[in-house]
């Protein structure tokens, strides 16, 4: 099998891609739709409220993220995901039936996009930590890389059906199919080989803040999520940037909208395949793809017109999936397997908790000043954030330039001093 797909050859995780695929898809649908009726049926083209919404639905994993991390690791993960994906589920076919008969309003999507932020801080890190249950700790790596490749497939698929759908029979069936899409995942969680599987042993010490007190001994991943921290408040706010930049900027109906997250899939999809070849995940390619980031949106707020923008976007998937599928790979395979699921819930809180700054600040830049502003914002904290990693490894890890004998300028980097567990850069 081709080194990119190695994992593949796991028959419990080859199930679990392919149902996780289907169920992807389906929220990728359910998030396209959600986001354009707050837009344009529930509100008159109010991009604050649709950053609030994000708000709510990811705000959560800054709150319960320990007590989360705490639960994945204490419980069997394949019982957890069964119940999480079973209530994520029911919240689409909650949307559809209201969108359906016509009663939705905005204080429903928001009860609801709190509902889905609360059952997403237990289902998130329980799927990351389950993983490697699936494919044992050599096959991680890839597997990591394969998932954000499926998770980014979903992406690229999802937005446009859901924006063509939308636009020619309404949101409603959109979540229909968005609520049992989950019932893919469901299935294939249930028909596993047990036997199979590489459970990770007894949980570590410390309790709800295990993750926390692991994390004072590990600098090296402190730094990356201070780096996706920073990206991912004030730069991940892709929906609320094709969103506005679609229907404001370019005057693009509701698939017009999902063609560009869809275009912005194939990036991202390139990049999760690229890392998905790569052995050891390392720390330069983290940093190296968050500057990568900064630039492309800083590019993609100059586009002239709807089509420069979109192909813009592919660079702007590219970097961003290399950073999260390099940073996911790097704390997965080099944290302990006994802590793994707090850590993880760490990781979900960093990536999704800093919403509830980031979206409504990126809402109210693009009303006050328009999308390209908020672009520009976006454009920033990538910058910022290789600047910190950049900062963390000239002075932690004594960075150097230096000339090799045949006079190429090549860098060079300190490794005494690893944490326990560490794998290397």
């Amino acid at each position: 099998m081709s080194q990119t797909f190695r994992s593949l050859s796991e028959p419990n995780y080859r199930h679990w891609f392919a149902g996780a695929l289907i169920s992807n898809t389906g929220t990728w649908m359910q998030r396209t739709a959600q986001d354009w009726i707050v837009l344009t049926m529930l509100t008159d083209n109010n991009a604050s409220a649709l950053g609030f919404t994000m708000a709510l639905q990811l705000g959560p994993q800054l709150i319960m993220f320990p007590f989360a991390g705490n639960l994945v690791d204490k419980f069997d993960k394949r019982r957890l995901l069964m119940v999480t994906q079973a209530l994520l589920g029911f919240i689409g076919l909650i949307l559809f039936a209201l969108t359906i008969t016509d009663v939705i309003v905005l204080w429903h999507v928001y009860v609801l996009a709190f509902t889905l932020g609360m059952l997403t801080t237990l289902d998130n890190p329980a799927r990351q930590a389950f993983v490697s249950e699936l494919v044992g700790e050599k096959l991680l790596p890839n597997a990591v890389s394969l998932n954000s490749a499926s998770f980014n497939g979903a992406r690229m698929i999802g937005p446009a059906v859901a924006g063509v759908l939308t636009a020619l029979i309404g949101a409603g069936p959109v979540f229909l199919i968005s609520g049992l899409g989950f019932a893919a995942t469901l299935t294939v969680l249930i028909r596993l080989d047990k036997s199979k599987l590489h459970p990770s042993g007894r949980r570590g010490k410390g309790g709800v803040l295990g993750g926390l007190k692991y994390l004072r001994r590990r600098p090296d991943i402190t730094v990356v999520l201070v780096v996706l921290f920073i990206v991912a408040t004030f730069g991940f706010n892709f929906n609320i940037y094709t969103a506005t930049m679609a229907k404001i900027e370019f005057g693009k109906d509701a698939s017009g909208f999902g063609l560009l997250n869809s275009v912005m899939a194939i990036g991202s999809v390139t990049g999760a395949l690229a890392s998905a070849r790569r052995e050891k995940p390392r720390l330069r390619f983290i940093f190296g793809a968050a500057g990568g980031f900064g630039v492309a949106v800083g590019v993609a707020s100059l586009m002239p017109n709807y089509y420069l923008f979109a192909a813009s976007l592919m660079f702007v998937g590219f970097a961003s999936l290399t950073m999260m599928t390099s940073a996911n790979a790097y704390v997965q395979t080099t944290t302990a397997p006994n802590y793994r699921g707090r850590v993880m819930a760490i990781y979900a809180a960093v990536v999704m908790g800093g919403t509830p700054i980031g979206a409504p600040l990126a809402g109210w830049v693009a009303d006050a000043f328009g999308p390209r502003m908020a672009l520009v914002v976006g454009a920033a904290s990538g910058i910022i954030a290789f600047a910190v990693g950049l900062l963390w490894m000239i002075t932690a890890k004594d960075l150097r330039l230096h000339r090799d004998p045949k006079s190429r300028i090549r860098l060079h980097m300190s490794y005494h001093g690893r944490p326990p567990g560490h794998s290397g850069h």
